[in-house]
């Protein structure tokens, strides 16, 4: 009974300390919160990686994805005017902003740096809807050729690191005032100085293996008289439906070449009513073509051509390439590779041009030699003129593009492309084949009139140039089965027949590698000033802590005897 008291007594501090404990760790808890807190992304984005390929072994692009280094503003030092150190840094640019000297010289000099945020408009979004007044249209087309020329300079540039595109919006723009406050006081944002951390935490690039090309083709057959046993005249409707661009995941290529594509679709549908008729059925076939590889030789049309049966190719009377036509303005141009003087040429021509002045378009020829010992092809026509088919191509481009120009970049989106423009375009190449095939030439008869059964449908040509501005279509990066080229051909489907999908391996000097996309997170880190501080509160609470708990168990003796130095063995001994 005597010891009973003593435990009730024993128990009575620990009881005291249960609440300074509790206590002490709600305090810690809250602590490591508020730094958990600290390091939460500011915003997420998805961006769009700068494309990485090979032409012949000699790299091309950004070599680069994952990204984790401060935020910059500027490519120089706002103290000294001078170009700052940035080779731990990436560089936030909005493209309104963009001094494309500036970046000319320095990807051109190589100098280092940790990557490149280059921020687009909104309005260049593939889901930006198509608004604004006349101000508002200038200054699209203004940042429309900045937006050409800086695709042009990336895509030919050998970049040692990553290059990325992301959209303008709230978040972001809040993120890169803080960011060019920061670069305003002249020091870059370091562990040192804190700042905006951009991390895209995605694996390194791989090539892409075998990389398949789908041509899609389908017929409507002509109408043979009584006895007939000769093979019926062709004409060929060629489309190359793929692009290329900056970033792959980017390029929906609105006009080049959405527009030949949708044109022939449309093309198809009104034909295939008047031949679905015995009485209206001409005595032409209709081949009907859309390739894959335009940006890469027209490697696809090239494959298609040398797939057919020689009988095949042979009965084409000519073949006619649609390419980029869907501009506001009324002028048109038909590429040919043989003479102006050419008999079949001529004829083209002269059907285009007199339906062309009806519709209150004009329309131009242009003739460009092929250079047979020279790989490159400037338009898809060419690789049929290389097998001695006549063809042509009818584009609203006067020049032949450069390699890898003119093929879906950044800037060709649904807002550059005028859904009645192409209706026109699909009239006149319908009016100028209808009046050949049917031998109306020099009649007043319009087959494709407005209001009539054989109208062209506003509707589906709008829904179609929707669908595909918002469809990337990069052949590299499209599987065997992607859902863009089973709708072409489901589509194609319904107005001809014997459709099939030809598979084929990318070939000739191209090499792709992968990630095209990524989640960009942005941090907002604490200086190295700011993690000291808190180390120094953290521990200077700790010692606190332990003393007092030290203090109410044992007592101050305790407490200093820890702090004393403990006698020597001799003074032990003795």
């Amino acid at each position: 009974m005597a010891n009973c008291p003593k435990k009730v007594q024993n128990s009575k501090p620990s009881s005291v300390l249960i609440d300074p404990v509790y206590s002490s760790m709600i305090t810690l808890l809250i602590i490591v919160m508020a730094c958990v807190e600290i390091c939460d992304a500011v915003t997420v984005v998805d961006v769009y990686r700068l494309v990485q390929y090979d032409i012949g072994g000699v790299p091309f692009g950004s070599r680069l994805a994952s990204l984790n280094h401060h935020a910059g503003s500027s490519l120089f030092s706002s103290s000294s005017g001078a170009a700052a150190d940035l080779s731990r840094t990436v560089l936030i640019l909005p493209v309104r902003e963009l001094n494309l000297t500036f970046i000319k010289e320095y990807i051109a000099q190589r100098k280092p740096l940790g990557g490149l945020l280059l921020l687009l408009p909104p309005a260049f979004s593939p889901n930006a809807d198509s608004v604004g007044g006349a101000d508002h249209d200038s200054v699209k087309d203004l940042m429309k050729e900045v937006l050409v020329e800086l695709e042009q300079l990336l895509i030919h540039a050998n970049i040692p690191y990553p290059v990325y595109f992301g959209f303008e919006d709230d978040g972001i723009n809040t993120v890169l005032a803080d960011v060019k406050k920061n670069d305003a006081t002249g020091q870059l944002a370091t562990a040192t100085t804190g700042g905006y951390k951009l991390v895209v935490a995605v694996p390194e690039p791989k090539k892409v293996a075998s990389p398949t090309i789908a041509n899609i083709q389908g017929w409507l057959p002509g109408l043979k008289a009584d006895g007939d046993s000769n093979q019926l005249p062709t004409i060929a409707i060629v489309a190359s439906y793929d692009t290329f661009g900056a970033a792959p995941a980017l390029s929906v290529g609105s006009d080049s070449n959405g527009s030949g594509v949708v044109a022939l679709l449309e093309i198809a549908r009104l034909f295939s009513i008047l031949y679905s008729n015995p009485k209206t059925r001409g005595r032409y076939n209709l081949l009907f073509g859309l390739t894959s590889g335009g940006p890469y030789n027209y490697n696809g049309t090239y494959k298609w051509l040398r797939s057919l049966d020689q009988r095949q190719r042979e009965t084409i009377d000519y073949a006619i390439c649609l390419n980029s036509i869907g501009s506001f303005n009324n002028d048109l141009w038909i590429h040919v590779s043989k003479p102006p003087e050419n008999a079949y040429i001529k004829q083209i021509f002269e059907g285009f041009s007199n339906v062309a002045e009806e519709l209150g378009l004009k329309v131009g020829l242009k003739h460009k030699k092929i250079n047979i010992s020279n790989t490159r092809v400037a338009w898809e026509h060419e690789q049929f003129s290389r097998l001695r088919v006549t063809a042509a191509t009818l584009s609203e481009l006067s020049f032949a593009p450069e390699l890898l120009q003119s093929t879906g970049g950044l800037s060709d989106n649904r807002h550059f492309v005028d859904e009645a423009s192409v209706s026109r375009r699909v009239k006149l190449v319908a009016e100028s084949l209808a009046r050949h095939i049917y031998d109306l030439k020099g009649k007043d008869i319009n087959i494709f009139a407005d209001n009539s059964s054989l109208a062209v449908n506003p509707s589906y040509v709008r829904s179609w140039l929707d669908l595909l501005s918002t469809t990337p279509r990069v052949a590299p990066f499209l599987s065997k089965t992607d859902p863009i080229i089973m709708a072409l051909k489901k589509e194609l489907a319904d107005h001809t027949i014997e459709v099939n999908v030809q598979q084929e391996v990318l070939d000739g000097m191209f090499t792709f590698y992968d990630s095209t996309t990524g989640r960009l997170h942005i941090y907002q880190v604490a200086s190295v000033t700011f993690d000291l501080l808190l180390l120094l509160v953290l521990g200077s609470y700790l010692i606190v802590l332990f003393s007092f708990l030290v203090i109410t168990t044992r007592g101050l003796d305790d407490l200093i005897s820890l702090f004393r130095r403990p006698p020597s063995r001799k003074v032990k001994t003795a």
